[in-house]
């Protein structure tokens, strides 16, 4: 019964298991095709494992930027081991692996010249692949690692850690090269972790609701039956009148707020609402953030 049982667990979760790992290789080729197409052919420089890695690789050209990315990554790994989570760790295991094979495989030619263009591309590439290789359940090495440790220790944002780190290198390398090449880098820098911000939770927005109104019993209903989402019922006091008031608090997602709106609209038009922005959810049915 139990080998059955393990069976039946292990090919329901197949298909979320090719799907982190479709996720990891076409990220990892994009991140690839930045590298070799755009940062090596304008001499730019990154951050993090990867930056550190480029600044070995312009200073002994012979040697492979794959095996020194890979090799720089090793002891990084313990971090995953020790503070994420095995499930993570074997995920950045074949995801480093999949992004040294990428680099080295994947050479492509892009037709942009100008340097600044040049910067706001590789951004935008880079920015999408690791943002998606972050949206399964494990990364490609390097910053990620320490960037996914720090947000479930801190709550601090992929994309800040990423530029923190990455600014660090870049000091350290406008020493060694020229100041131009690493403000060009910058820009780059700073475009990718937005992007990493918008892949991982921008395009998966929660919003926070409060609605004060008499009708309150109506709305939660409402929200509970339409929207399948769950309420929370906060007692106050209106700071005038004195009288108690019901405020409703939900999460929803940003495709269904237009939909709320018009459940309120309909039973109170009066109605106090407060939309704001949320950093980040966690929970089974709302929740924002990979099971990292």
């Amino acid at each position: 019964m139990k080998a059955s049982q393990t069976l039946k667990n292990g090919i329901t979760a197949m298909p979320q298991v090719l799907w982190n790992l479709a996720l990891i290789a076409l990220g990892s080729a994009l991140c690839a095709v930045a590298l070799n197409a755009i940062l090596i052919p304008r001499g730019f420089l990154s951050g993090g494992f990867t930056g550190l890695a480029l600044i070995i690789y312009y200073l002994f050209p012979t040697v492979s930027l794959g095996a020194i990315y890979f090799l720089l990554n090793i002891p990084n790994f313990a971090f995953g081991w020790k503070y994420v989570g095995r499930r993570f760790f074997f995920y950045s295991i074949t995801g480093m692996f999949v992004f040294s094979a990428a680099i080295e495989t994947i050479h492509v030619s892009l037709p942009v010249y100008d340097y600044l263009l040049s910067a706001l591309l590789a951004g935008v590439i880079v920015g999408t692949g690791s943002g998606l290789i972050l949206k399964s359940l494990g990364s490609a090495g390097g910053t990620d690692i320490l960037s996914v440790v720090l947000l479930k220790l801190f709550s601090v944002r992929l994309g800040t850690t990423i530029l923190a780190f990455n600014c660090i290198i870049l000091a350290a390398a406008a020493a060694l090269f020229s100041l131009e090449m690493a403000l060009y880098t910058l820009i780059y820098l700073y475009i990718s972790s937005y992007m990493v911000n918008l892949v991982v939770t921008g395009l998966n927005q929660r919003k926070a609701v409060y609605i004060i109104s008499p009708h309150w019993k109506e709305i939660s209903r409402e929200i509970m039956k339409e929207l399948q989402r769950g309420v929370t019922i906060l007692r106050g006091e209106g700071g005038y009148t004195g009288q108690d008031q019901h405020v409703l608090y939900t999460v929803i997602t940003f495709r269904e707020l237009s939909r709320l709106k018009s459940v309120i609209r309909r039973l109170d038009p009066d109605a106090f609402v407060v939309v704001s922005e949320t950093l980040e959810v966690m929970g089974h049915r709302i929740g924002n953030q990979p099971h990292w």
